[in-house]
């Protein structure tokens, strides 16, 4: 069961990025709206999707834990084969995604053999478990990659990621006061506008670089 696909920007942009939803909410949340709005804007051609626990939830209204990772890769694997039909392999394909489709985006990135990965809000371990951590295939990763991370985020926090061994291939920008969706503290004197258009630009030059 695949949900409709929610497409924004412009069909004939030379970069395509494919969005994944994090654990708790859909494609349609407003932090994967904002985002995916505002890199339209920017020129890019956005593609989100919805994993199947998802679709059903949004079917019936019953609220579901995610699939099983098997079914997560294949979910995303199969997007990627069905995008790369549909527009052929001459423009530059970014996938990537919110917490946990970033992640299971983060595992067949390599594999998929797509352009770069872009990350908003890395799960790194879970909340108040730092010694869970999900970091190790990010030693060896080779796609180029972006990992947008609130500075307080509590699923890996600025002082607890400065430690991981982590790719040469990833670079890191760090999203001021934010926590997991990258929501400041009023004290910080920043917007979380703000900080969502700081992610935004940062993905829009990043698929600039891999040109």
């Amino acid at each position: 069961m695949m949900d409709p696909l929610l497409v924004d920007g412009p069909a004939d942009a030379s970069c395509r990025l494919i969005l994944a939803h994090g654990a708790g909410q859909g494609a349609d949340s407003p932090f994967m709206s904002a985002v995916a709005h505002a890199l339209a804007a920017a020129g890019l051609h956005v593609v989100r999707f919805s994993f199947p626990y998802m679709v059903r939830s949004e079917v019936d209204g019953r609220r579901r834990p995610p699939d099983r990772e098997p079914i997560l890769i294949e979910t995303w694997l199969r997007v990627i084969a069905e995008q790369k039909a549909a527009h052929g392999a001459d423009r530059r394909l970014l996938i990537g995604g919110k917490s946990m489709g970033g992640r299971i985006a983060s595992l067949i990135a390599d594999e998929a053999g797509v352009n770069g990965l872009a990350c908003l809000g890395y799960p790194f371990h879970p909340p108040g478990r730092p010694e869970r951590t999900r970091v190790a295939h990010l030693s060896g990763l080779r796609t180029p990659t972006l990992i947008c991370q609130g500075e307080r985020d509590p699923f890996g926090s600025r002082e607890e990621i400065v430690r991981y061994d982590l790719s040469p291939s990833i670079e890191i920008v760090w999203i001021t006061d934010g926590e997991h969706s990258f929501k400041p503290r009023r004290a910080s004197g920043v917007t979380l506008e703000q900080n969502l258009s700081m992610a935004a630009d940062a993905v829009v030059s990043f698929a600039a670089q891999l040109e």
